[in-house]
């Protein structure tokens, strides 16, 4: 049976309004007391998943798998066109660039899962009346999951590369990529949390999340990076959010040189707020007629 969150549930408990969920009683909490709130939330995610990273490193095997692929492929693609560089990239670069955004592409969790099924089994509604806010928590744990995944990623990769292709001269590339990633992982966080927060009215989210993790692979710039797409396609791209998640931070390690930073940090803060304003507007509305399964 399907209820009304904002009005009581069938063992005779009730929640509290809408308006009142993400104003709990007690005393103010001061910015920097928030902050040690959450940074607590995320250091105990962070110990939580550092216990599991044997788990990664199995998952990572997959990785692997990927790049042995695309190594194969690309390898045959330059003797094809019997040149040593395709729209500026050279065999190992392209390698690179597509290693650091697998290692991204891995290392995000299932954001639509987690609350699809807190709306189903009802958890949301005990979590909407903490003194939390729901997107900041989520947030934070999200941060610190792909931390942990990322790293690992990143090492078992990288030895991959280096064992291919040596050491690499990325320069400030490998700093470059680590800033851009912050950007790339809220700006994926955001676009996730808008459909996941789909299932305040639906209960399925995930063929929403399929189809945003394809226009990542595409568009997004995973599978090969946007250089090597039709002009148009390419102008499509640069008004799209997608490009910031993947395409910004592996372009960033290994053209470091031939990129422009301040342009691409301007493009994601700008998707940030833009992004966090829709999310945002869309919570305040889903808990107004959010529903939950069960009493």
């Amino acid at each position: 049976m399907m209820q009304a969150l904002n009005k009581h549930t069938g063992a005779g408990g009730s929640y509290p309004h809408a308006a009142d969920i993400d104003k709990p009683s007690g005393p103010r909490v001061s910015f920097v007391g928030k902050l040690f709130k959450y940074g607590a939330i995320g250091r105990v995610t962070l110990r939580n998943h550092f216990a599991y990273v044997y788990d990664f490193l199995i998952r990572s095997i997959f990785l692997i798998l990927i790049m042995y692929i695309f190594i194969q492929l690309w390898s045959v693609t330059y003797r094809g066109e019997g040149t040593s560089l395709i729209e500026g990239y050279s065999y190992a670069q392209m390698i690179w660039y597509i290693l650091f955004a697998e290692a991204l592409t891995t290392a995000f969790p299932s954001l639509a899962t987690r609350v699809e099924e807190e709306v189903k089994n009802g958890d949301v509604g005990y979590k909407l009346t903490r003194p939390l806010n729901y997107i900041a928590f989520h947030y934070v744990g999200y941060v610190s999951e792909v931390t942990v995944r990322l790293l690992v990623n990143l090492s078992i990769g990288g030895l991959l590369g280096i064992a291919i292709f040596g050491w690499p001269d990325f320069g400030w590339g490998w700093m470059g990529f680590l800033l851009m990633s912050l950007g790339a992982i809220t700006i994926n966080f955001l676009l996730n949390m808008a459909l996941a927060l789909c299932a305040f009215w639906v209960e399925e989210t995930r063929g929403l999340e399929f189809v945003y993790h394809k226009l990542l692979f595409t568009v997004g710039g995973m599978l090969m990076p946007l250089e090597l797409f039709p002009k148009l396609l390419q102008e499509v791209c640069r008004w799209l959010p997608f490009q910031t998640v993947l395409y910004f931070p592996a372009k960033t390690a290994v053209k470091w040189a031939d990129i422009s930073l301040a342009p691409m940090l301007l493009t994601q803060i700008c998707w940030i707020l833009l992004l966090g304003t829709g999310v945002w507007m869309i919570y305040r509305r889903g808990v107004r007629k959010l529903n939950v399964n069960g009493g």
